[in-house]
């Protein structure tokens, strides 16, 4: 029981208040009507948090490893903060001026909580769960994955009934309520001794070729899922114009897609524990997504994009969740805080380069959906050539 205590539950309370970032499209137009600009200017608020998110973690491993209770303090004031400053900007400021705030708000400081927040219980839960990382951190990541189907209806609610400056200031009181509780409650094992000094890390990693090549395909699964994920609802509008349902699908398909990035992350983790090479996890993500976006391809139904959209929300998930144990099953436990926010940064350079390349491609082709699909459907190609020249590990040969 210790261990969901100390580990499991604080976990999801952290993860299922940073993960509320993915809700981004649910009150993206309402930030853009209230400061009177554009969704397209406001929109680098989120590329903005994604990209701080990534640099944040890559650079608090040292922190993290040192002391999690400092760092999930620091993630829960940072987070909260920015979610109140977003509220504040919104209630008093207008135009640039707010637009220059919720940058910052939004983008960098709640960007700073969200990496530290999201790299803190990760070597914890490993360590609690020393026969079931997979498991551990799909647990915990999935709390990231389905913070958005729990609260997308929540901040509806809240923008109806006390408009949007006052829901980002109720709920970033919430979640650091939430936050804060996980903070008191979170702590390794009374077993393991950290090391007071640290020093034996090199950065020579970066030159590793299994390294490279774990950071190259988890980018990639990132990038091609924020490319089709982010256009969801265009997909959809796109596949189903004139559907008399429209308005029934477009507001239950995210909730669907939430549900399967969720079960993405603890399923496909979860598997991972019990195969050879946890590599093989991301195989079969790769796979499933070229299979998918070839069949959208060819058969242009709404249905299809249904489904192209679930399969690539699963391995979304599952890429986020399988990465810790991966990454613990090559490198040691032992600077597995530091590596596995080395890794993050391509979470922040995709949160650049994802959404906006499938912008710079409509423009270019006449808002033509299916080359999005067929761009994703490349990229994941050469993931799965990456992954298998350079991660994953062939069985040995037994001598005769």
């Amino acid at each position: 029981m210790e261990k969901w205590i100390r580990s499991a539950i604080p976990a999801l309370l952290i993860h299922c208040s940073i993960g509320t970032v993915y809700c981004w499209s649910t009150f993206k137009q309402a930030i853009a009507e209230a400061i009177g600009m554009t969704p397209s200017a406001v929109g680098w608020a989120f590329s903005l948090a994604i990209f701080f998110l990534g640099m944040s973690a890559a650079f608090a491993g040292k922190l993290v490893e040192i002391n999690i209770h400092k760092s999930s303090l620091v993630a829960a004031i940072c987070f909260t903060v920015g979610m109140i400053g977003t509220g504040l900007t919104l209630m008093y400021c207008t135009g640039v001026m707010a637009l220059i705030l919720i940058y910052i708000f939004y983008g960098c400081i709640m960007g700073i909580g969200l990496g530290v927040g999201y790299l803190t219980p990760v070597k914890t839960l490993m360590l609690w769960f020393k026969d079931h990382k997979g498991l551990a951190t799909g647990i915990s990541i999935m709390g990231f994955g389905l913070a958005k189907a729990i609260a997308t209806p929540i901040m509806e609610a809240l923008q109806n009934s006390v408009g949007i400056a006052w829901m980002f200031i109720v709920l970033g009181i919430v979640y650091f309520i939430m936050m804060f509780i996980g903070h008191l409650l979170l702590r390794k094992p009374s077993d393991w001794v950290e090391a007071k000094t640290n020093n034996d890390f090199s950065y020579s990693i970066l030159k590793n070729k299994t390294f490279v090549g774990i950071w190259l395909i988890f980018y990639i699964n990132i990038h091609c899922g924020l490319m089709l994920i982010s256009y969801e609802k265009q997909f959809l509008n796109d596949r189903f114009a004139g559907a008399v349902a429209l308005a029934a699908i477009i507001s239950i398909v995210p909730s669907v897609t939430a549900v399967c990035n969720a079960l993405g992350r603890i399923g496909y983790s979860t598997v991972s524990d019990k195969l050879r090479d946890r590599s093989l996890i991301y195989v079969i993500i790769f796979i499933s997504c070229i299979l998918v976006c070839g069949l959208s391809f060819g058969i242009t139904g709404g249905v299809m994009v249904i489904i192209l959209l679930m399969v690539v929300n699963l391995g979304y998930g599952g890429g986020f969740s399988t990465l810790p144990a991966l990454l613990e099953s090559r490198f040691g436990m032992k600077n597995i805080s530091k590596i596995h926010g080395l890794t993050l940064s391509a979470w922040a350079i995709a949160g650049l380069t994802g959404n906006n390349l499938s912008d710079i491609i409509l423009k270019n082709s006449d808002n033509n959906y299916q080359y999005i699909i067929i761009t994703a459907g490349i990229l994941y190609a050469v993931s799965l050539v990456i992954c298998l020249l350079l991660v994953y590990k062939r069985p040995s040969k037994k001598a005769a």
